[in-house]
């Protein structure tokens, strides 16, 4: 898997500058702290993703978002994935089928599981099986998704 990588850039004017270099349906990740989150680029400075746990206990449906708003004050890499199946439109397309979907499971149905899912018809993620056969980091990314959710509290 080769990588693009966009820094996170402080003006809007800069983003939509990035963005005009993503293309449509192009596989997406940000960095956090503990873990990545992921998305797929729908053109126009916008990206579908799994909105995951706003807020502590509530869950966010598969929606669109601004692109500065995913990359959360952080880069964002473009995931390159020469083999994939679904390309361009067509993983846009398989994106936007699961618009408004509500079924996040951090284990099972999490971002990277939607946007693998998207791009190549299988849905995995190589995070969680980390996180799953190496413990300590397991536990570094549920304190850091934990964190991230008090924050948005705090914030409130």
């Amino acid at each position: 898997m080769d990588t693009l990588h966009f820094d996170g850039f402080a003006t809007s004017r800069e983003w939509k500058r990035a963005a005009r270099g993503i293309a449509v349906g192009a596989h997406l990740i940000s960095e956090r702290e503990g873990y990545t989150h992921h998305g797929i680029y729908a053109g126009d400075g916008r990206v579908i993703h799994y909105g995951g746990f706003h807020r502590l206990g509530k869950r966010r449906p598969v929606e669109y978002i601004a692109l500065h708003r995913f990359a959360g004050q952080r880069g964002v890499t473009v995931c390159l994935e020469s083999n994939a199946p679904y390309t361009g439109q067509a993983a846009l397309e398989r994106a936007k089928s699961r618009l408004g979907e509500d079924r996040y499971r951090l284990l099972t149905n999490n971002c990277e599981h939607f946007c693998t899912w998207c791009v190549s018809g299988v849905e995995r993620s190589d995070q969680v099986r980390r996180c799953l056969t190496r413990p300590w980091i397991g536990l570094h990314t549920l304190v850091s998704i934990v964190r991230g959710m008090c924050m948005v509290l705090d914030a409130t």
